[in-house]
């Protein structure tokens, strides 16, 4: 199996600590981008990897070899082709891809669901009151947004907090924050390994829009607490929206009740960081590609096949 193929495999065990590095250094926004592409990158580098690896032994079936003019002998015993370590992946890639197709249809389903109900009160975008006592609150995606807020909840509340409470929920809705949300759940579902550096991002959403609450109430505590206040009261949505009691509360409190400092060099460092990361994931990739393009070539070569002039190339580089 070639040493590269693993680099991708192994790297988002390095979510948890990017996770603890980056949130707190970075400013809201930067880091929702940041994260948010690192944890897309690493989830597409992982399933190319395991792909790549699954292809690596179904070279070796004698169909497939006649239909791609090679010969499977020749790649016995080189080292892009290990049969033990293609199964496994194999296996792998079979019941991740079964995590992201259920995970797709569950939100697909939750999505048309929350819809419906939605619709019951009106299909235009805007606040929508949900009767009961339950204090609850969210942003949902869909018919130009529109915002969920229970009777429970506006009692938990003063006016000006409640103002915020919207405000925060509006950020959400302004600034697309579901498709941030959407990415990131089905990055985790590529690889349940990048769990930690996802629940970053969604942190990062949150503190997203409380900064965003905050520039258009003018007031950072009354934002904080609003977001206390509603947390205590209510509970996070469950499922995929976004809501202003979600993610670590008391961190996003505090980060609210400080004032705001600009650390470039922490915040640089820790782009940095991410940056090499995936970058370096999706670079091993494309050498373990290279490789196994190489060895097929070579293959070609003791068959005594060679593509007709104007004949499409068996792999990109070729």
């Amino acid at each position: 199996m070639d040493p590269d193929v693993w680099v991708p495999l192994v790297l988002p065990l390095a979510a948890w600590p990017l996770a603890r590095v980056v949130a707190p250094r970075v400013p809201p926004r930067a880091a929702s981008w940041l994260l948010t592409a690192g944890c897309l990158v690493l989830a597409v580098a992982s399933t190319a990897a395991l792909t790549l690896q699954v292809f690596a032994g179904l070279i070796l079936v004698p169909a497939v070899a006649r239909a791609g003019h090679w010969s499977p002998e020749a790649l016995y015993g080189v080292e892009s082709v290990n049969v033990p370590a293609s199964i496994g992946c194999g296996l792998v890639l079979a019941a991740l891809g079964g995590a992201f197709a259920r995970t797709t249809v569950r939100y697909a389903r939750w999505h048309r669901e929350l819809t419906r109900q939605l619709d019951g009160h009106g299909p235009a975008p805007g606040v929508v009151i949900l009767r009961g006592q339950e204090p609850v609150a969210f942003s949902a995606p869909g018919r130009g947004g529109r915002i969920a807020i229970s009777s429970g909840m506006l009692d938990a509340l003063g006016p000006a907090e409640r103002d915020a409470l919207l405000a925060h929920e509006r950020a959400h809705l302004r600034l697309g924050h579901h498709r941030f949300l959407i990415a990131v759940t089905l990055a985790a579902a590529l690889n349940p390994l990048l769990r930690p550096l996802c629940s970053a991002a969604r942190f990062a959403l949150e503190r997203w829009a409380d900064e965003a609450a905050a520039q258009q109430i003018g007031d950072r505590k009354v934002v904080a607490t609003a977001v206390a206040k509603a947390a205590l009261a209510g509970r996070a949505e469950p499922g995929f929206a976004l809501a202003a009691t979600g993610g670590p509360v008391p961190r996003r409190v505090s980060a609210l009740l400080a004032a705001p400092t600009r650390r470039l060099p922490a915040a640089l460092l820790s782009a940095t960081l991410v940056l090499g990361v995936t970058g370096w994931s999706a670079q091993t990739v494309v050498d373990a590609a290279t490789d196994l393009h190489q060895d097929l070539e070579s293959a070609q070569d003791l068959t005594g096949y060679q593509p007709s002039p104007g004949a499409p190339e068996l792999l990109p580089g070729g």
